[in-house]
């Protein structure tokens, strides 16, 4: 079974601040300090900001205001395009990574794991790499195939336009196209608490 080389040299801090330098976008004074958010989603438990604390690792912050996504399209590493409104009717996980960031390289491996648990809930996992070098993600993943669409930001025109706070940032997106959960920094996304989340958000919007 092939395995990804991971380096994890230093934490989610030290890459928001990276992150900060080569965006030129948040301060990093405001990324530094940035909180996950009031409300924060534990399966089908919703806590507050004073309750999440820094060990409820798994938690998804509920999106303020729940805006409609900013539809864009963007090609995968073959070239084919993807458009954001072509996923509506289900729940996409929208992670905006680089492969610069030893946080997103680390949960990359996750997100496959989870991708494959929740195939039958309709959950679909949209990686966006921003900026770089195209050589460089086909390097990152000739050690570790994932099966979920890897899109490519070359400019980092998409992720500018998103509210992010740093990279890794992943939004989970409804079937309707609303941002309904943000989680700023790295997830292990096949974690019980997660997956319990993304497939209660799949059930309900299946009801109505």
């Amino acid at each position: 079974m092939r395995r990804i080389r991971l380096s994890v040299g230093f934490g989610i801090g030290a890459a928001l601040w990276l992150w900060a330098a080569q965006m030129g976008g948040t301060a990093a004074a405001e990324i530094a300090g940035a909180e996950i958010g009031n409300d924060v989603q534990f399966g089908n438990e919703t806590k507050s900001g004073k309750e999440a604390k820094a060990g409820d690792e798994q938690l998804l912050s509920v999106m303020p205001g729940q805006p409609q996504a900013l539809d864009f399209t963007l090609p995968d590493l073959d070239g084919k395009p993807h458009r954001l409104r072509d996923y509506r009717g289900q729940v996409v996980v929208l992670n905006f990574w680089a492969t610069w960031c030893p946080p997103c390289r680390h949960e990359i491996p996750s997100m496959q794991r989870a991708f494959e648990k929740l195939k039958a809930d309709k959950v679909m996992i949209l990686a966006v790499h921003v900026g770089g070098s195209v050589d460089k993600v086909w390097d990152f993943f000739a050690d570790y195939e994932v099966t979920f669409p890897v899109l490519i930001d070359k400019h980092s025109k998409i992720a500018k336009a998103w509210p992010m706070q740093g990279l890794p940032t992943t939004f989970v997106i409804d079937p309707s196209g609303r941002i309904v959960y943000r989680a700023i920094g790295g997830r292990d996304w096949d974690a019980p608490q997660i997956l319990k989340s993304l497939q209660a958000l799949a059930q309900t919007r299946r009801r109505q």
